[in-house]
């Protein structure tokens, strides 16, 4: 229902009247029916008629009245608090059934709270405010979420402690229920690894000094192996100390995932630094469960690849936009090897602007500004202090332009070979929202356990992010991720206490938020209710 104004012309003179209606349908049109007639707006209008009329109608709706009153003085409004991200983020915490598993592992211990509340809340801070639990602790009072107003500090580290302690047991309970939950083959896993570092300067024996992602090799790390399955979702974590090499993190999380899940059979699919000799052998010589591989290879570094598979000649197959592939064995070893000219024209376009660079340092006589830089040392030869550009050197170097190689063992067309590969940008992209959204780096915790326990629960976040994230592409809706974050945190609870009642107002929802409710599947709440 709304007012309308109703315009009358009498002996030359246009009147004004204000009417109450509500549009009705009859067939295909849309009408208006007049539910009462208020009079003049004239009249109306010169004294207190229509603010008394509004008054009285007033006390008869409660959100209403409730929001006037909250402009009035007097009346406490102290307790806003966001209530968005609980929402969305504790519908999908439910749906993975996240409550019930940390509940169930959590039985018979005696907490003194409940270990589950603590467990989501430092999932979505990890989400919304990532940070030390110190950090944490006070964030959770500016959030509006059953129970998180009594959580302590110390209930807080007590929780990261558990989630350390029983890792495996969660991840494996979760790994079964969703395969129940979702009615999923699981017959493509992507792995890859990445390093996450701590503000500690000595070394124990987790956090150890190694090859830094985060280009701080000043500082001890953590390696992280992550494996999702072909949709993205995440579904293994492993941990390692700070120095341990790629093949050997792959190595050792494909055999605790066999061990664990005791899963049959399965096609890992790996980035180029996990091939190994003892991975693939790792891979396959397991006569119960022997897993199929399709495995990135180093171009310059792997012998066989730059001298045999490279030289062979062979017609390219065309399979997608800038993707073609043609198959190489070589004494029973299949390779894939793919070209994008895309990614060729950018390859050959950054070499020359290297021996462009290096030619004017050459001619200005800047021998010593090369000695310690790899990308230029490539392209030179000579002894130091008289060097010259290696033409040949540039000349081999065009072969690796655009090219990707693939070992695998696979009976599958070249071509689905390498759109499988392609897929890998799932687990990568799994890496980003962790280490971007999540923030897992840097760790502030002073404990081995309670560093691995702050992983575990960015794991259980990611889980909730990725969940959403993949919600929001099947309904079409385009959200970034940053925005729709922003936007969920602005969807306020506002307490208000008036005439012995208690009252929750809620904000209007801004930009993105509205997709977030829709994606997750949960009902907007009403713009004013009673608090429990």
């Amino acid at each position: 229902m709304f007012v309308r104004v109703k315009r009358s012309v009498q002996n030359g003179r246009e009147y004004k009247y204000l009417q109450i209606v509500h549009s009705v349908r009859q067939g295909a049109d849309v009408r208006q029916k007049v539910i009462a007639n208020l009079g003049r707006a004239e009249e109306l209008l010169a004294g207190d008629g229509l603010d008394n009329l509004i008054r009285s109608l007033v006390k008869f709706s409660q959100r209403l009245r409730v929001i006037e009153a909250g402009k009035k003085a007097g009346v406490d409004s102290c307790r806003s608090k966001a209530w968005g991200p609980a929402l969305v983020f504790g519908r999908l915490w439910e749906e993975q059934g996240l409550r019930e598993v940390i509940a169930k592992l959590a039985e018979g211990r005696r907490f003194g709270f409940e270990v589950e509340r603590v467990s989501f809340a430092l999932a979505l801070q990890r989400l919304c405010e990532p940070g030390s639990d110190l950090q944490g602790s006070e964030w959770l009072r500016t959030v509006e979420s059953p129970g998180f107003g009594e959580i302590e500090l110390h209930q807080m580290y007590r929780a990261v402690g558990w989630l350390y302690e029983n890792r495996y047991e969660l991840e494996r309970e979760l790994f079964f229920r969703d395969r129940d939950l979702f009615n999923r083959e699981l017959d493509l896993v992507f792995v890859d690894t990445t390093s996450t570092y701590v503000y500690r300067d000595a070394e124990t024996e987790w956090t150890r000094r190694g090859y830094s992602r985060d280009h701080r090799p000043d500082l001890p790390q953590l390696v992280l192996c992550v494996a999702v399955d072909r949709l993205g979702w995440p579904i293994s974590w492993e941990v390692f100390p700070g120095n341990t090499a790629d093949a050997k993190a792959f190595a050792q999380t494909i055999a605790k995932f066999r061990e664990r899940f005791q899963i049959r059979r399965v096609s890992i699919v790996a980035d180029r630094g996990m091939i190994g000799r003892e991975a693939i052998k790792l891979l396959t010589d397991d006569e119960r469960c022997p897993y199929d591989f399709i495995l990135g290879c180093r171009l310059r570094k792997a012998k066989e690849v730059r001298e045999e598979v490279l030289s062979r000649a062979g017609r390219y197959q065309e399979v997608a936009a800038n993707l073609k592939v043609k198959e190489v064995v070589v004494e029973g070893r299949r390779y894939v090897v793919c070209r994008n000219e895309e990614e060729a024209a950018k390859d050959a376009a950054a070499r020359e602007s290297i021996v462009a660079r290096l030619r004017e340092k050459l001619s200005a006589g800047q021998q010593k500004s090369l000695v310690g830089n790899l990308g230029y040392r490539r392209f030179l030869r000579g002894a130091k202090g008289s060097w010259l550009i290696d033409e040949e050197a540039v000349k081999a170097d065009a072969r690796f332009d655009g090219v990707f190689v693939l070992r695998t063992n696979l009976d599958l067309p070249a071509a689905e070979i390498a759109t499988t590969y392609k897929g890998l940008w799932r687990v990568e992209r799994t890496f980003r929202e962790e280490k971007s959204t999540l923030e897992v780096r840097p760790i502030y915790h002073h404990q081995d356990e309670t560093r691995i326990g702050h992983i575990v629960a960015s794991f259980l976040a990611l889980r909730l992010e990725v969940d959403l994230q993949r919600r929001l592409e099947g309904k079409g809706i385009e959200a970034p991720w940053p925005n729709l974050m922003r936007d969920l945190a602005q969807v306020q609870a506002v307490h208000l206490d008036m005439d012995k009642m208690s009252y929750i107002v809620r904000t209007d929802l801004e930009g993105y938020a509205f997709n977030g409710f829709k994606a997750a599947g949960v009902r907007v709440p009403n713009r004013v209710s009673l608090a429990n």
